[in-house]
């Protein structure tokens, strides 16, 4: 698909806009804040931070990034899968830690950008992914049991201390926050879909844990007081960026910035199968970078493109980025009108959101595909990532899972597959090919498959023994991708059989392995002449230059 300019993605967007169409954006934006109230809440408080900060994060990424995103049907804020991230940022670095990761994480999303290198990307293995998404969702599951049970337990490098930590005992759950965690856990699992349709399970579930928190007098921890100010007390200034310790966010800001440049581009890559719309997606980081960059300023969290409000604005008729300015003016709204209500939220009620959220963003279809099909290395790729995610760092486990799923996919295009064959006189005949006679010593080799470096060495194998061979052609039709190593397994096969007095010839070269042969001096070296459209022509060809072996 062409590349488009944000003045022409605008132009294409808002051609024949009307007011009819404004109405579904209308009822779209709202029906997506109510959606993206409660999960806004959580995910700031599920990042180290604050609800007011998950807030702040979601009203200012509705108005940026909903502005400059490369689809119309893009919706931005804080996330799950961001907020496990940050909760161990918080840990080592405190609230500062977040914002300058996001800062310079932002600046490098908006340079992938500007530099149009999003399709890089998506080069993460889906097993890869999968098995990412699944870690955060333990990590997610995992940081809300002490919310959840209402007690405080002490803070842990990874999840699987913390997990590990339940089993050791020496605290008592609260049942007023336990309750309230289940209220809401049950609302969001058994309300009817019809209804969750017209009204989101989940914000239905804060409201009856609220009200039974407050009307039953509970002292069950709460978020507490909603700021009513988009500028936050607690946030990023320039004279507090600790730029002597920079080194030390490095894992985190490329942390940060991968898994919003993964999480933005597969939520556009799901908008597009359900609109038929394409996500242009350089400017979709363009715009995740310019946000992000912004936000801290402002005392707000990491943001990126979300899956569960996107596709809520696409099912609720949203037809341009307007759905997301207007949940975002819905959110505004919401601050200032139910400020007093949202501070009396339970921590626990949060729990259960995101307990439930973490449940569900697991990709289970994909999971079940994988195992259900016995994929081996995939699933080895997918459970060694998920694991990695809950007891290393989230950076190692990015690292780790790709480093396994490249090797097994070496390891797969690897392997050239190379047919030698004597020629076959009475087929060329019937062929209405001409040949001198049947000479033995002519062969052709058929290859298919990269011949690149780890390809060289079963090609060399394959041509070890070339003892009484005049003429070797290689038929290379199959052959679309060589390297400079191949490159020399060629030129060293050529060299052998020259010093025997054969010769090396060449059928059906794809353009770009030609090329590739050409620019490394190949061809010149060997000679235009013994490059032919096909094996039988190279066949005539080396017969009638004569058989040192046949005269013999």
């Amino acid at each position: 698909m062409p590349r488009r300019s944000l003045a022409r993605l605008y132009k294409d967007e808002f051609s024949g806009y009307s007011l009819a169409k404004f109405q579904q954006d209308l009822l779209a934006g709202l029906t997506v804040a109510a959606v993206a109230l409660p999960l806004a809440l959580a995910f700031g408080v599920a990042s180290g931070a604050t609800a007011a900060a998950g807030l702040v994060t979601a009203i200012l990424a509705g108005f940026i990034m909903g502005a400059l995103t490369g689809a119309p049907f893009q919706i931005s804020g804080p996330t799950g899968a961001m907020s496990a991230v940050l909760i161990v940022l918080v840990q080592r670095y405190g609230l500062e830690g977040i914002w300058v990761a996001g800062l310079f994480s932002g600046a490098l999303l908006l340079l992938i950008g500007l530099l149009r290198l999003g399709r890089f990307i998506a080069f993460i293995p889906a097993p890869v992914i999968s098995g990412f998404t699944s870690g955060i969702a333990l990590i997610i599951f995992i940081g809300q049991i002490d919310n959840f049970l209402g007690v405080k337990t002490p803070a842990t490098e990874t999840a699987a201390q913390k997990l590990l930590g339940y089993f050791q005992g020496g605290f008592t759950p609260s049942l007023q926050s336990l309750t309230l965690g289940l209220v809401v856990i049950a609302t969001m699992l058994f309300m009817p879909k019809k209804w969750t349709a017209r009204f989101p399970a989940s914000l239905l579930g804060i409201i009856l844990a609220t009200l039974l928190n407050w009307t039953l007098n509970w002292s069950a921890p709460t978020i507490g007081a909603i700021p009513q100010t988009l500028l936050l007390n607690d946030r990023l200034s320039l004279a507090h960026i600790p730029w002597s310790n920079l080194p030390d966010f490095i894992a985190p800001i490329l942390t940060i910035t991968a898994l919003g440049a993964v999480e933005s581009l597969l939520c556009g890559a799901v908008g597009s199968n359900m609109t038929g719309i394409r996500l242009q997606a350089n400017q979709e980081l363009i715009a995740q970078g310019i946000g992000n960059m912004l936000i801290p300023f402002f005392g707000g969290v990491p943001a990126t493109a979300a899956i569960a409000r996107s596709s809520v604005g696409i099912k609720s008729g949203g037809q341009t980025r307007l759905v997301s300015i207007v949940h975002a003016v819905g959110l505004l709204l919401s601050m200032f009108l139910l400020a007093s209500f949202m501070g009396r939220i339970p921590l626990a009620a949060l729990a259960g959101v995101l307990m439930v959220t973490a449940i569900r963003m697991n990709e289970w279809d994909a999971i079940k595909f994988i195992f259900g099909k016995r994929f081996k290395t995939d699933m080895i790729a997918f459970t060694i990532t998920m694991f990695a995610t809950i007891v290393l760092d989230l950076t190692q486990a990015i690292l780790i899972g790709s480093f396994l799923a490249g090797a097994v996919f070496l390891n797969k295009i690897a392997s050239i597959d190379v047919s030698v064959q004597e020629i076959d006189i009475d087929r060329l005949k019937q062929r209405g090919i001409q040949t001198a006679g049947k000479c033995k010593h002519v062969k052709v080799a058929f290859l298919t498959g990269p011949l690149f470096f780890a390809a060289t060495g079963q090609f060399n194998e394959t041509f070890q023994n070339l003892k009484d061979t005049h003429a070797l052609v290689l038929s290379m039709r199959g052959v679309s991708l060589i390297d400079t190593a191949g490159i020399e397994a060629i030129h060293r096969l050529h060299e052998r059989l020259h010093k025997q007095g054969g010769m090396l010839m060449f059928a059906g070269v794809h353009e770009n392995a030609y090329n590739m042969m050409q620019r490394g001096g190949l061809v010149e070296i060997i000679g235009e002449k013994n490059f032919f459209w096909s094996s039988d022509q190279a066949i005539v060809e080396a017969e009638r230059r004569g058989c040192q072996f046949c005269q013999a």
